[in-house]
């Protein structure tokens, strides 16, 4: 490892930097959701090709966070974090000069990979280049910009699209990544330190390969099913997927006994509540996933609401989402009770927005919306916030770098499956010509969904780790005391 100054003397301009990496991450996993009807209606497609626009950068963001990190560690964090950019920003520029939605999918999916590459370096890199005491503070910066990109990133998208600015219509999501890209990467440049392990990491590419097959399996034949009349192989390629997750497990383990590095603890999957915790997020951000894709469709496709009125009628749940993340840290106390009530609470927005749409019917307006998105956003806030440091209570300290690492990976799986498993529901629904209804049909999906997220939660420790202990998903002191695990 290179000496770093401590402290770092660049170390808040770096932290811009790796900011604004993230704002890029935020706003692309946003604006698709509004922009997919615009897109289609310019470039053609199927209705699948709504669903592989979220789902082609989430899948392969799960896939590349799995080996990003560790890249990181035997190249060189900064050196990974450039490409990363570099990639990314070239891949947005793809996305722009798509021609067709086959070319859009590929530059998306070259943004999944490149965006896995440059965001775990940058939550490595602030670790190394500020003590301790000024971690807190750093780390803290990610909670406002989180929710700034959240609840601006559909708005601008929505502006963007409907302003059609020098006649680039959606494109123009895409090619303000330029800026944010050009900022990371001479940023980078000049401010970041470069760092490496100290220790010999060998990649694990047989697992990555093995992971990347059973996701791809899974997913494929969720999104292109129903278009097929769902065929044979549909329900093969699922069934394989099984099968090759499995032989993931099996490998790892292998690998691990051998002393080699294995992509995933396997230890961890030893653990009820961290095996729970994986359950409960390819569930939740499943849920939380589709239902914004598939609320965006319906406000556009079904209401007709402008690209910009949609953006702006999902405000409510985005600022109840900020809230709950301000407020989570004086619910900390309450443990998982904090994420029961989240649900409880996300639960009953749905429902409200159920018979909101039942009674207004066709003839609602974004202000009639307002009470239950707010509600529905408050409750995503309350179980977003602590998932992570409850979950990791339940891990060891050496075990913490991979376990956050899987469980981030989750979370975009569980995000590519939202808009597999909703996107199918509703567009199935579609086909009576009903949008109402197939959006009550997709609602009342999410509220079974939620049911067994409910249940899941059960399986995680009652208290989170205390902040102290975990930050950003990181690794621990190798002497701090194991947590203490309330099942």
């Amino acid at each position: 490892m290179t000496d770093t100054p401590a402290p770092y003397r660049w170390r808040w301009a770096a932290l811009f930097v790796i900011l604004a990496a993230e704002v890029m991450d935020l706003l692309d996993s946003l604006v698709t959701n509004i922009a997919a009807p615009s897109i289609r209606a310019d470039i053609g497609g199927g209705e699948t090709t709504i669903q592989w626009l979220g789902a082609a950068y989430t899948l392969a963001m799960a896939i590349g966070l799995l080996t990003g990190g560790r890249l990181g560690d035997i190249v060189g964090r900064r050196r990974m974090f450039l490409i990363g950019a570099v990639g990314f920003t070239l891949g947005s520029i793809g996305c722009s000069l798509a021609q067709g939605p086959d070319q859009l999918i590929a530059a998306r999916v070259c943004q999944g990979l490149l965006g896995a590459v440059m965001l775990p370096q940058g939550l490595g890199m602030l670790k190394e280049i500020f003590s301790e005491k000024e971690q807190a503070a750093a780390f803290g910066m990610f909670g406002p910009v989180m929710g700034l990109s959240t609840v601006g990133g559909p708005i601008l998208a929505g502006w963007l699209v409907t302003a059609n600015l020098f006649g680039t219509g959606w494109r123009m999501i895409f090619l303000i990544n330029i800026p944010l890209g050009l900022f990371a990467i001479i940023g980078g440049l000049v401010f970041l330190p470069e760092w490496k392990s100290g220790r010999t990491i060998r990649l694990d590419l047989v697992g990555a390969l093995l992971a990347a097959a059973g996701s791809a399996l899974m997913v494929f034949p969720l999104v292109q099913g129903r278009e097929h009349g769902w065929p044979a192989w549909a329900f093969a390629l699922i069934a394989l997927s099984i099968a090759v997750f499995a032989a993931f497990g099996w490998y790892e383990a292998r690998r691990s006994r051998g002393g080699g590095d294995p992509l995933v603890e396997p230890s961890l999957f030893a653990k009820r509540g961290f095996s729970g915790g994986m359950v409960l997020g390819l569930l939740f951000f499943s849920a939380m996933t589709g239902f914004w894709l598939t609320f965006s469709l319906y406000t556009q496709i079904g209401l007709h609401y402008s690209p910009l009125k949609a953006g702006l009628t999902g405000i409510p749940s985005s600022v109840g989402m900020v809230v709950a993340f301000i407020a989570s840290q004086a619910l900390e106390r309450f443990g998982r009770r904090v994420m029961h009530a989240g649900l409880l609470m996300m639960a009953l927005g749905v429902g409200g927005i159920m018979l909101t749409l039942q009674l207004a019917g066709a003839a609602v307006t974004p202000w009639q919306l307002v009470p239950a998105l707010a509600v529905t956003g408050l409750g995503m806030g309350l179980v977003m916030a602590p998932f992570f440091n409850t979950v990791l209570a339940s891990v060891e300290p050496h075990e913490t770098g991979s376990a956050s690492g899987t469980l981030t990976a989750v979370q975009q799986f569980g995000a590519a499956l939202g808009a597999a498993i909703l996107g199918t529901v509703f567009f199935q629904q579609v086909k009576s010509g009903d949008f109402r209804h197939a959006e009550q049909v997709t609602l009342g999906t999410e509220l079974v969904m939620m049911a067994a997220v409910f249940l899941a939660v059960f399986l995680l420790p009652r208290h989170a780790r205390p902040q102290s202990d975990v930050v950003a998903g990181g690794d621990v002191p190798a002497d701090a005391p194991a947590a203490e695990v309330n099942a």
